[in-house]
């Protein structure tokens, strides 16, 4: 009984079953997915959270022991340090201090000149953002602050005087409190922030290569259409690790504590930064595998196979940039993951197939410049390993000069009689055309 008969045979009951626990596998499968990133993500914030209550106290204690009213503002740029420029806090408290320094000067410059009123403050604020826009070319805490400065000065100022050297100096306060804080008191792991923004995303790619793998031997043009939409709805974990990576090197960057595991978290950084291409790779793998199969063109099973190898080097990729071990293991997938893609080569492939075996190999590329090589000795490796694996399944015309003679039995041989082979010569002496001089 064929597969085709076999599908046949089976009742409509027996495929509702099959497709609910299909359905339930998945459901299960993506609902742990989203639990596990939930928890690190609460994580994440509550990290946050108490960093940001702990420099607003820290905040409001200095500056109240600087003077009175000091300490209004001083909480509130902390918390705006810690928690609205994760990974860029330095640049944030400067952003802040220029800020506060743009707002001060424009204020009292047009109050100088224009006085105070309502259609004065609208006036002193309108051109502190215009300002402020001119300094930083984009939004951000310099045009934030500006703008509330500005508003602070030009309606209190005619009440209460000299507001400009606490406001400086509760922006100084805050933003100092925010960095110590980071810094020296509560500094976080990088190499956790990087372990837990990178793993959706690794499990996330590594499931999919495996379900593209699974749905090229199958030939299902569905699954590789869902494999294809997860692959774009990894967006937003990408961009979590991308903040990741700008936290984690800030850590490393201020604070004393965490200076020991630098070389540590450049090495885990300068892997994790290949993803986000392998993955765009890995895309146009899907995109192709679905149309080759709705065009019912051949899928070589090499193919699946070198997908299932990449998804292994990624995984073992991951693990080796946890444990600090060597890429040993990492390079020999990828070159497995060649070989099989030159076989599929050699096995006959058609234009889909044909850029499949392209995507596949810059993938494998990206992964051993993520594992340390060069780019050019990354492509050199993986042009290698492809080419030993076409040979081996189609090798070159001119092998067929070393394999060895057929056994002939005991036909008899025809053999060459002196005549024979003396008659080509002859009749080339025939055709040989005479000299011009006639000699």
């Amino acid at each position: 009984m064929t597969d085709r008969d076999r599908d046949v045979a089976r009742s409509p009951l027996d495929r509702v079953v099959e497709r609910g626990g299909h359905l339930l596998s998945t459901a299960r499968e993506e609902g742990g997915a989203f639990g596990r990133a939930r928890r690190r993500q609460l994580e994440i914030i509550a990290m946050i959270a108490v960093q940001a209550g702990l420099a607003a106290g820290l905040a409001a204690l200095l500056a109240a022991r600087l003077g009175p009213g000091a300490h209004v503002f001083a909480p509130a740029a902390a918390v705006g340090t810690i928690a609205t420029a994760i990974g860029q806090r330095v640049r944030r408290t400067l952003e802040l201090l220029a800020g506060v320094g743009v707002g001060i000067v424009v204020s009292d410059v047009l109050r100088y000149f224009l006085g105070s009123g309502v259609v004065q403050t609208g006036l002193v604020v309108t051109v502190a953002i215009a300002t402020a826009l001119l300094v930083a070319g984009r939004g951000g805490a310099l045009v934030g602050q500006a703008g509330g400065t500005a508003v602070l000065i030009a309606t209190l100022a005619p009440a209460d005087h000299n507001l400009e050297v606490p406001r400086i100096v509760d922006a100084l306060i805050g933003g100092l409190a925010g960095l110590f804080v980071v810094a020296v008191l509560l500094p976080v792991n990088p190499l956790r922030i990087l372990d837990n923004s990178a793993q959706p995303v690794i499990s996330g790619l590594t499931r999919q290569l495996d379900a593209i793998a699974e749905a090229q031997t199958n030939r299902d043009a569905e699954a590789a259409m869902r494999a294809l939409e997860a692959l774009r709805n990894l967006g937003p974990d990408v961009g979590r690790l991308t903040d990741a990576l700008s936290g984690a090197q800030e850590v490393v960057t201020i604070a004393p504590a965490r200076w020991r595991r630098r070389q540590h978290f450049h090495r885990y950084a300068a892997a994790l930064r290949h993803l986000e291409q392998v993955i765009l790779y890995t895309r146009s793998v899907a995109r192709r595998t679905v149309t080759a199969l709705q065009h019912d063109e051949p899928v070589p099973p090499a193919l699946p196979v070198a997908l299932s190898r990449l998804a292994d080097a990624l995984r073992e990729l991951h693990q080796a940039c946890r444990d600090e071990r060597e890429f040993t293991r990492v390079d020999q997938l990828v070159l497995e993951s060649a070989e099989c893609v030159g076989r599929a080569w050699g096995q006959g492939v058609r234009s889909d197939g044909e850029a499949m075996i392209n995507d596949i190999r810059t993938a494998g590329s990206e992964v051993l410049r993520a594992a340390g090589h060069p780019t050019e000795e990354s492509n050199e490796l993986v042009r290698r390993a492809t080419t030993a694996g076409e040979v081996e399944t189609r090798p070159p015309a001119r092998a067929h000069l070393y394999r060895p003679m057929p056994d002939r039995g005991h036909r008899p041989v025809r053999t060459r009689s002196r005549a024979d082979r003396a008659a080509p010569a002859h009749r080339a002496r025939k055709r040989r055309t005479p000299p011009a001089d006639g000699r």
